[in-house]
């Protein structure tokens, strides 16, 4: 990961938030979805994009705002300049969909 990218996490109840808001993150700014985590049979979802700092912020909160409108945000933030030791751990071999 370049310095000037960001990681922005949306942990949202129910899958038809995360839906909402990771349609609001993507639309709002040039971010792309890297990785998506289901638990508790998609009662928690979080959705992780990646792109410039600015890009990714925005996206975040456009995302939250959406989000919120439909379920319950547990969690937003954005991370810049991500270690390159957590990468793996988002950035995997895997599709996302």
């Amino acid at each position: 990961m370049q310095l000037d990218k960001a990681v922005a996490f949306l942990e949202v109840q129910a899958m038809v938030a995360a839906v909402a808001g990771l349609d609001a993150m993507l639309k709002a700014a040039d971010v792309r979805l890297i990785h998506v985590e289901k638990r508790l049979g998609g009662r928690l979802v979080t959705v992780v994009v990646d792109g410039e700092v600015s890009a990714v912020t925005a996206a975040a909160e456009a995302g939250r705002e959406a989000a919120a409108q439909v379920g319950k945000v547990k969690l937003c933030e954005v991370i810049p300049r991500l270690h390159e030791q957590v990468q793996p751990f988002l950035y995997t071999d895997k599709e996302v969909m």
